[in-house]
């Protein structure tokens, strides 16, 4: 039977006091590999007295600023720094490297703690390494060309006037036929033909989930825009941060993550960086 809201919340924010609590009652006496104990029980890092956080490389707005993963701004180098600072750890106290997508995702020992680059969470993924309870759950996006006519749409009304292209079998579609009806729906067989078919003028926007149509515009398109977001997630990828697998800091992190989303700065977190920053409101 699940917990009342209250009683969860309640559950939560003692298990990331303990958590903390754990954490600052005793400083690592030697360095040891990511995810191991001392002797004493005391959770330990990579490197003693630090948190080693790993990323990619470049990486782009707006989950980090400028490829500079260390001034803590973008959606995750805002996440990263709430967390460690959940866990005791000051900004000092971070180490920063770089490391490919699919290398942190792949079996193996590890030379950091903890990872964020937009993983999404999955069973097949959960076989090589653990993950922590998510901090986002992508949304829907809408992209269009610069001079399109849905570039300047801020309602789903007048979204509801163009011809907006979806691609079948995906959670956009389902968004999309949801909130838009069916009326001015173009369905494609895959995201690539939707780019085409948006390239080439046959449509007049696309819809895809928020990280892909900032890829759409960064990399795809001259003239691009993502003029909004759906505020509905559901059935959109979960992201989680990513620790080596049976990491002793993973229900640590979990419990970090929970707090920071009981306490609201996940949602600010994701309005700064993910609304605000770039100018993707929520259509209404």
């Amino acid at each position: 039977m699940p917990f009342a809201p209250s009683l969860r919340r309640a559950a939560t924010a003692v298990a990331a006091i303990a958590v903390v609590a754990s954490l600052a009652a005793c400083s690592p006496s030697t360095s040891t590999d990511a995810g191991t104990e001392s002797s004493d029980g005391t959770l330990q890092t990579v490197t003693e007295g630090k948190l080693t956080i790993a990323t990619g490389e470049p990486n782009y707005e707006p989950w980090f600023v400028d490829d500079d993963p260390s001034n803590g701004e973008g959606f995750e180098g805002a996440v990263a720094n709430a967390v460690a600072e959940q866990l005791g750890f000051s900004a000092d106290d971070i180490v920063w490297v770089r490391t490919t997508f699919d290398g942190a995702i792949a079996p193996g020992p590890k030379d950091w703690d903890i990872n964020l680059q937009q993983f999404s969470i999955t069973d097949d993924r959960k076989k090589a390494v653990d993950f922590s309870s998510p901090y986002y759950t992508t949304t829907q996006a809408v992209v269009a060309e610069g001079d399109s006519p849905a570039a300047s749409a801020t309602t789903i009304d007048e979204l509801k006037k163009v011809t907006v292209g979806v691609a079948s079998g995906t959670t956009s579609y389902t968004v999309a036929k949801a909130q838009l009806g069916e009326g001015n729906l173009s369905v494609f067989n895959s995201v690539d033909d939707v780019v085409l078919a948006l390239k080439g003028g046959q449509i007049d926007a696309m819809i895809t989930d928020l990280p892909g149509a900032f890829y759409v515009v960064g990399a795809q398109l001259d003239d691009g825009v993502v003029t909004g977001q759906f505020a509905e997630s559901d059935g959109g990828d979960e992201f989680g941060i990513v620790l080596p697998k049976g990491s002793a800091l993973t229900t640590a992190v979990t419990a970090a993550v929970d707090a920071l989303r009981e306490d609201g700065t996940l949602d600010e977190l994701q309005q700064k960086w993910l609304s605000d920053a770039v100018d993707v409101p929520v259509l209404k």
